[in-house]
C-alpha cells in the first residue's frame, strides 16, 4: 500500500489550505460598482459607493484645479502578492502588509482611475539618513502611513505629509507634478507628527494639525512653525471607559483634519465608538469654532465607520467622505446594523478598498452647522457608542 511522505502530506495540506483561503478571500471582496452605478450614485448623493477595490487604509481624496481627483493612502508596496492573498489583513501588528511607499491614483470622474506610480518612499524621508537609524528597533521606520497631498495654489505646487512619527515628513514638490521630486523645506522642524494633516486658510496661511489634536501655524516660507502648538478640543465631556468616574473631552485619538465651511472652522477627528482601542466601530466626529484655535463647540457625530476618512467636495459641490475596512473580522452585513452592538471587537461594514459616503452639510435655523452621513448604515450612532448624541 502506498504511503504518503509526511513532508509531502504537509505540503499538500498547506497548498489546499492556501488555495481555499485565497478563494474564500476573493469571494468576500466583491468587484467595485459599475461605472453606471457610481455615476448614478454621484448624482443622487444618497448612498455609499464602492469605487475602488485595493488594499488601503486612511484613503485620502482631493479634487485639484487640473480637473482630477487624486487618491492616496496607506498601502502595501506595489505588487505585494499579499494584497490579493490576504485582503482583510488589518495592517496592524505582526504580519502587517503596510509598505514603504506613497502610491497615487487620479480620476476625472471617480470611476476610472489612472495609476500615477510611487511618488515617495521611506528613503525620501528626512530621517532616512539619521546616524542612529540602524539602532532603531521599531518596524515603523520601514513604513509610510496616512499620506496626504495638498495643492498650494499660490506656488502651483503640491505639499505631501505623512507619518509614522519616526518618518514624518513635510515636503514641497519641486514643480507642479504630484510625482515629485520633493524638497524638505521644514526638515527636522516637522518631527514626530502622528497622522499629520494640513489646512490652508483663506489668506493663504498653512496650518499643521496632528495627533489628537494639536495645531500650529506654518511660516510663510514653509520652513518652520510660526507658533507654538496649541491643543484644541471640543467643549463638554463624556465618560472615560478606562477610568470609571472620570471624563474625557478630546475629539478622538487620531485621524484629525480641519475644513472651513461657511466661515466656520470644523475639526474632524477619529475614535472608536466605545472610546476603547479596537472595540466597536471606527467613527468620525466633528466640532465647530469661529476661530481656528477655538474655542470649539460640543463634539458631534458625523458618521459610523468613517474613521480616518477624508471629507471632500466633488466638482459639483456635493460633500462626501472616504471610508475603508478597519476591523478584526471580515465586514459585517449592513442590514439592520443601526441596532447592532459591535463592542465585542473592531467591526465594519466597509469592504477592503475605497468607499465614498455622502454627507449632508447644512446650517440649521439656529445657525448650527450640521454634518451627517446620509447612507442609513453610516448615519446613526450604534448602541455601542460611548457618548450619547
Amino acid at each position: 500500500m502506498y504511503k504518503l511522505n509526511p513532508i509531502r502530506l504537509s505540503k499538500l495540506f498547506l497548498f489546499v489550505f492556501l488555495t481555499v483561503s485565497f478563494v474564500k478571500a476573493e469571494a468576500q471582496t466583491p468587484q467595485v460598482m459599475s461605472g453606471s452605478e457610481i455615476e448614478s450614485g454621484l448624482m443622487s448623493h444618497d448612498r455609499a459607493l464602492y469605487i475602488k477595490k485595493h488594499w488601503i487604509r486612511d484613503p485620502y481624496i482631493v479634487y485639484a484645479p487640473d480637473g482630477f481627483y487624486y487618491l492616496t493612502g496607506t498601502t502595501p508596496n506595489p505588487g505585494d502578492p499579499r494584497e490579493n492573498r490576504d485582503p482583510y489583513n488589518k495592517g496592524l501588528f505582526e504580519g502587517s502588509i503596510v509598505g514603504a511607499t506613497v502610491q497615487i491614483w487620479r480620476s476625472r470622474n471617480l470611476i476610472d482611475w489612472e495609476y500615477q506610480g510611487v511618488s515617495f518612499t521611506t528613503k525620501d524621508t528626512y530621517h532616512y539618513d539619521d546616524e542612529n537609524r540602524a539602532e532603531v528597533k521599531s518596524p515603523n521606520k520601514n513604513f509610510i502611513w496616512a499620506p496626504e497631498i495638498h495643492w498650494d495654489e499660490n506656488r502651483n505646487k503640491w505639499i505631501l505629509v505623512h507619518c509614522p512619527q519616526i518618518n514624518s515628513s513635510f515636503v514641497l514638490s519641486d514643480g507642479s507634478d504630484v510625482k515629485g521630486p520633493w524638497i524638505h523645506t521644514m526638515g527636522k522642524n516637522f518631527d514626530k507628527k502622528h497622522d499629520p494633516s494640513l489646512f490652508r486658510d483663506d489668506d493663504g496661511t498653512w496650518y499643521a494639525i496632528w495627533a489628537n489634536a494639536y495645531i500650529a501655524q506654518i511660516s510663510s516660507d514653509l520652513t518652520r512653525f510660526e507658533t507654538e502648538p496649541v491643543f484644541i478640543e471640543p467643549s463638554g465631556s463624556r465618560p472615560d471607559p478606562k477610568n470609571p468616574g472620570s471624563t474625557i473631552s478630546r475629539i478622538g485619538h487620531e485621524g484629525c483634519t480641519i475644513k472651513k465651511i461657511g466661515g466656520k472652522y470644523v475639526l474632524f477627528g477619529t475614535a472608536w465608538s466605545t472610546d476603547t482601542g479596537r472595540k466597536g466601530s471606527y467613527n468620525l466626529y466633528y466640532t465647530v469654532a469661529d476661530k481656528i484655535v477655538g474655542p470649539y463647540g460640543p463634539r458631534r457625530f458625523a458618521g459610523r465607520f468613517l474613521g480616518h476618512g477624508t471629507p471632500f467636495q466633488t466638482k459639483d459641490g456635493k460633500w462626501w467622505c472616504t471610508a475603508f475596512y478597519n476591523g478584526d473580522v471580515p465586514p459585517v452585513s449592513s442590514k439592520g446594523i443601526q441596532d447592532v452592538d459591535l463592542s465585542a471587537t473592531a467591526q465594519t461594514v466597509n469592504l477592503q478598498g475605497t468607499t465614498i459616503v455622502p454627507l449632508e452639510v447644512k446650517f440649521l435655523k439656529n445657525g448650527e452647522l450640521y454634518i451627517r452621513a446620509k447612507d442609513p448604515a453610516y448615519a446613526v450612532p450604534g448602541p455601542d457608542e460611548n457618548q450619547k448624541f
